[in-house]
């Protein structure tokens, strides 16, 4: 998929379409009948701009290159259009050329210019008469046709601004936000439904967009790119009444098929034969498809109930009672007074089993990314149970205020907006349209999963499907980013989670000290461990608890200190050694502004909203940044 378009003008030196020189083909039989792929994701070339469109030169056998304005002066109107020659242009228009005469193939000059990316030939013939939607070629298309096909941003933008009409059809009925899926020309698709086009456009067979790239293009893109743009997956054809998914069906495409049951389309509806989604599966012998479609429908059923319903809306709370229940039940067996290995052995099966069968009825993509967070919590609870329980119940003081500011940054860490950036529908097609005219519509710029500007050090989180400011990282720890609004609140969680596990490790050890007399230098290592787990399997296990949460927060905990302090960049901007030494104040002032320390006014933090600030030599275009 293209987000870099062609946005210069045509190499003088590169291959030509005239004569022993040849243009880039286009693409040819995208109609119903015969049209074929020649791969997984492009379609095949089978020259659609007759023969000359045909003859490829060999780089190898390439004369040497000469100055054109040694050998153009004997070249017709057509070559020296392919090449952007304008003076001889001008000189054989002067001559009595008519603009809007096509050539032996039907193809008008405008179209060659158009093809080559020509600004100025294209603008000098337009001021000639040149008719801007002029039919020709082999597929009776459009100079803007042409240009979309090869994937010429910037002389689309120009045909558009001299009149042209992107809702005429082409001979395959294909009007030009429908080449620029198939092509996958992503950034002239953006452009031309900011400028009007709708997304839904049927084409002369009744075909949406959508319904092209799940039938011709195999992959996930651009079908994600479309549901970006609110594309309907209900709609039908006029032909077959197949929908989106019936299309990707037919094609054997899993990818945008997973696309479309996301987005909510039907596996039920049914096309003119009253054949459903399912039936085609069974009918193209795909079964992947089979059990995809399948499970859809009877996640889909099932989701009616109340049971799930309320599950699904308290999925959280849920999620973190069944892991306390599940760490205390483990904990509570291996600590049973009895003897019996294959008491404690069947018991733990049976909670296994437990584990087992709830995953298996309730498992869903977003129970399972709770998962980890939830274990987090369920960890300190049992933690605080123990140390009230088991520890040093009269010291209560510090441990109680770690306990409450590890709660309070935790919850402030999830609560958060991590900065996320958001703009309208009417900004995005802004945006669009002035990144394009600019000639800044490529990913460095444009997020395409968002479709709109990236403010600067924004990066998009697949996780989140959301640009984040200033992002960090996507945390499984709260199942959330982190990014300029709840960072410090981050580290902040992770500095008193290992005062949490120095605070547990200390409880343990006076425990032990007291109640488990330990021989080690009589029995050795595996002597002691025996002991500890004979004395109380509970405590150990809590041990173990905080040695591994201590463990991870704590090696986390300095990465991020450092990279703040010494470098004043997040975890997602380390790789990039440019921004080593743009962002760094020093390591008082890194620090200072991060934490947004005042002391009394002793300090003065600088105050940025990242959601709002883009790079220098963009303000003219988007505005000033907000610094406050």
């Amino acid at each position: 998929m293209d987000w870099n378009g062609d946005t210069g003008g045509h190499n003088h030196d590169s291959c030509h379409g005239h004569g022993g020189h040849s243009h880039v083909p286009a693409v040819h039989g995208f109609g119903d009948h015969g049209s074929r792929m020649a791969h997984g994701f492009m379609p095949a070339f089978h020259g659609q701009f007759g023969p000359r469109a045909g003859q490829m030169i060999d780089p190898t056998q390439q004369p040497k290159k000469r100055s054109h304005m040694d050998d153009s002066s004997s070249w017709d109107i057509v070559k020296a259009t392919q090449f952007g020659i304008l003076d001889r242009c001008k000189e054989l228009m002067e001559a009595g050329y008519n603009v809007r005469q096509p050539d032996k193939e039907n193809v008008s000059l405008l179209h060659w210019a158009a093809i080559n990316n020509h600004a100025e030939v294209v603008k000098y013939y337009i001021s000639k008469g040149a008719v801007i939607d002029q039919l020709g070629g082999d597929l009776n298309s459009t100079p803007l046709h042409w240009a979309i096909r090869q994937g010429h941003l910037s002389m689309v933008i120009q045909l558009l601004r001299y009149g042209a009409d992107p809702s005429v059809a082409d001979g395959e009925g294909y009007r030009s936000l429908h080449l620029a899926i198939l092509f996958q020309h992503m950034p002239i698709a953006a452009y031309l439904m900011a400028k009007g086009q709708e997304v839904d456009l049927p084409d002369s067979n009744g075909q949406t967009p959508l319904m092209l790239a799940a039938q011709k293009i195999i992959g996930p893109e651009p079908t994600n790119f479309l549901m970006k743009c609110n594309a309907s997956v209900s709609a039908v054809d006029k032909v077959n009444r197949n929908s989106p998914l019936h299309c990707a069906v037919l094609a054997g495409n899993v990818d945008a098929a997973h696309i479309l049951l996301e987005a909510g389309a039907s596996v039920d509806a049914e096309n003119a034969n009253g054949d459903t989604p399912i039936d085609l599966a069974h009918q193209v012998h795909s079964p992947l498809l089979v059990h995809m479609l399948n499970h859809v429908k009877q996640e889909r059923i099932r989701s009616k109930s109340r049971c799930l319903r309320l599950v699904n809306r308290y999925r959280v709370c849920l999620q973190f009672m069944f892991c306390v229940a599940v760490l205390g039940s483990v904990g509570a067996i291996a600590d049973l007074s009895s003897e019996s290995w294959l008491l404690k052995g069947v018991l733990l099966a049976c909670v296994m089993a437990v584990v087992n069968l709830a995953q298996r009825q309730l498992a869903s993509p977003a129970l399972q990314s709770l998962v980890p967070a939830t274990t987090l919590m369920a960890s300190v609870f049992w933690m605080l149970v123990t140390w009230c329980l088991c520890f040093l119940a009269t010291v209560q003081v510090l441990f109680t205020v770690n306990a409450t500011a590890l709660l309070y940054y935790y919850l402030r860490s999830c609560r958060t907006d991590p900065g996320i950036v958001k703009a309208t529908e009417e900004e995005k097609k802004m945006n669009v349209v002035l990144l394009a005219e600019a000639g800044c519509l490529d990913p460095s710029i444009f997020c395409t999963s968002c479709m709109m500007k990236k403010p600067m050090r924004a990066s998009h989180c697949f996780s989140c499907d959301a640009c984040v400011a200033k992002q960090d990282h996507h945390s499984i720890w709260i199942n959330g980013c982190i990014g300029a609004r709840n960072h410090h609140f981050f580290v902040l969680f992770l500095l008193f989670l290992c005062l949490m596990g120095a605070w547990m490790f200390y409880g343990c050890l006076v425990y032990w000290s007291k109640h488990c007399p330990l021989h080690y230098q009589e029995e050795g290592v595996w002597g002691a461990i025996s002991a500890l787990v004979g004395c109380s399997s509970w405590v150990l296990g809590v041990f173990c608890l905080a040695f591994f949460h201590t463990s991870w927060a704590s090696i986390l905990l300095v990465i991020q200190l450092y990279q703040i302090a010494f470098y004043g960049l997040t975890n997602a901007e380390m790789a990039n050694l440019v921004l080593l030494v743009l962002f760094y104040l020093g390591v008082v002032r890194n620090l200072v502004s991060f934490f947004q320390l005042r002391c009394c006014g002793l300090f003065k933090p600088a105050m940025v909203d990242w959601t709002q600030q883009y790079p220098p030599g963009r303000d003219h275009m988007f505005g000033q940044p907000d610094i406050v």
